[in-house]
């Protein structure tokens, strides 16, 4: 199952006026575990920043959700809270979820996710929206998700690493009837041997 992953990147960045500065940004990936987060933003981050970066920080991110829209790149993080029953003790339970969308300003980000979660069954509060320093978002797409299942199918199907092809010798405990054989083979590889030159 896939997360998302913030992950932030040092490198030096040309400034508007000119100048270099060593910034540290973040950008959260949709990832299969931390390994797998790294990766993709070597990829990614590889393909827009000039010159050297490092990978200083990398950490699970909670989003219920994230809605994105086209037409501007400024990231809030919306807190939503609604009430629900517990099925078992019939108590209500407030429950908070984050969420994670783009807009121009804290009130588009107020009535985007109003609409976006307008499908939801139960009345919600809006108690916070702040702005997010996340710079940009890299979601899974569906040839990633294809690729990752069958790298996974593959890796249950295959045999445990080291146990492929090992010889009766090499996890045999000293003493053993095994140490003969190897002590055999070994006196074969000696006499092929002779000591002559040719």
């Amino acid at each position: 199952m896939n997360s998302w992953f913030t992950v932030k990147v040092k490198y030096t960045k040309q400034l508007e006026d000119g100048r270099l500065k060593r910034v540290s940004e973040p950008y959260l990936f949709n990832a299969m575990s931390f390994t797998d987060a790294e990766a993709r933003a070597y990829q990614e981050i590889g393909e827009t920043v000039k010159g050297e970066f490092l990978i200083t920080n990398i950490a699970k991110t909670d989003f219920a959700d994230i809605f994105h829209y086209e037409d501007c790149d400024t990231w809030y993080k919306v807190k939503i809270t609604y009430v629900s029953a517990d099925p078992d003790s019939d108590k209500e339970k407030r429950i908070s979820n984050n969420l994670l969308v783009n807009a121009s300003n804290v009130k588009e980000a107020f009535d985007r996710t109003n609409e976006s979660m307008k499908g939801m069954m139960v009345s919600f509060d809006i108690p916070s929206i702040v702005l997010s320093p996340i710079l940009d978002i890299f979601p899974f797409n569906e040839d990633e998700m294809e690729y990752h299942e069958q790298q996974q199918q593959a890796e249950d199907d295959s045999e445990p690493v080291g146990f492929k092809g090992a010889t009766a010798g090499v996890f045999s405990a000293s003493g053993s009837d095994d140490d003969d054989l190897e002590e055999e083979v070994q006196g074969v590889v000696e006499d092929d041997y002779d000591g002559e030159e040719e």
